[in-house]
């Protein structure tokens, strides 16, 4: 297949699968359900944050941590005190357990706090070094308030080598403004041509088949890879793709 001619498949496949339709059943169903930017921010965060394994489970635990929030993530947030807290004592996700969980509620808590934004941090390292730079700004900043080490494991240390499939795929949700009605297109203070594609085990299973990438471990210098190459297709929106990748690995089983 020549690359004009996987451009046009690409295309099409991105066609097929981006639009409202992919919403219901995908963990972005969860920020889908608010309307304000701080409300879709949060949602968003912890629902990405848990975005591994079957997307049923994923979706029944990030439904009930909005129910836990009084279905207000940002005004819950803000106002809870110390005894509130105690009803996310018994929430775990797999390995995401409550001392995570509550480390990353008092984190984004003081992030809004400190900066009214959680735009605000990732758009000074994008502006100063990229989106590399400004996934590990924006993990240093929101592990500056003393965690367990454990709970570090759960935002991607990307200068490490992680691929940051979770946080790369939340800032798709942020930042991507097709008018397709998936993506959000919230954040205005940096644009779809500097982000890299969210890689996991479909997208890159599927891009290792159709030669868009040789790489074989799935870590940064792949993501790196891929989206370089998927931006001689669309240097303005390479993520896009990843609509294509998922639904040829996930719906197709390509």
């Amino acid at each position: 297949m020549t690359n004009s001619e996987l451009k046009e498949f690409l295309d099409e496949k991105v066609e097929l699968y981006n639009g409202i339709d992919f919403i219901e059943n995908d963990p972005i169903s969860i920020p889908h359900r608010y309307t304000k930017k701080r409300d879709i921010e949060i949602a968003g965060f912890l629902t990405a944050t848990i975005a591994w394994g079957r997307r049923d489970l994923i979706l029944k635990k990030a439904n009930l941590l909005m129910e836990l929030m009084d279905n207000s993530p940002y005004e819950f947030l803000m106002g809870a005190d110390d005894g509130e807290w105690s009803r996310f004592e018994y929430f775990y996700y797999r390995t995401f357990q409550p001392v995570d969980l509550l480390y990353f509620l008092k984190a984004l808590k003081r992030i809004y706090k400190e900066y009214g934004d959680m735009e605000v941090l990732f758009s000074q390292g994008v502006q100063s070094e990229g989106v590399k730079y400004a996934i590990d700004l924006f993990r240093e900043m929101f592990f500056s308030y003393s965690p367990q080490e454990r709970t570090k494991k759960h935002l991607a240390n990307v200068m490490n080598g992680s691929a940051g499939k979770r946080v790369n795929m939340f800032l798709r949700w942020m930042v991507r403004d097709d008018n397709r009605g998936v993506d959000f297109g919230l954040w205005r203070s940096f644009s779809s041509k500097e982000l890299y594609l969210p890689l996991d085990l479909h997208s890159g299973s599927v891009a290792r088949k159709l030669g868009l990438l040789k790489r074989k471990q799935s870590d940064w210098k792949a993501v790196d890879e891929v989206t370089t190459k998927l931006r001689e297709f669309d240097a303005n929106d390479p993520v896009k793709y990843d609509f294509a990748l998922f639904g040829l690995g996930v719906n197709e089983k390509f």
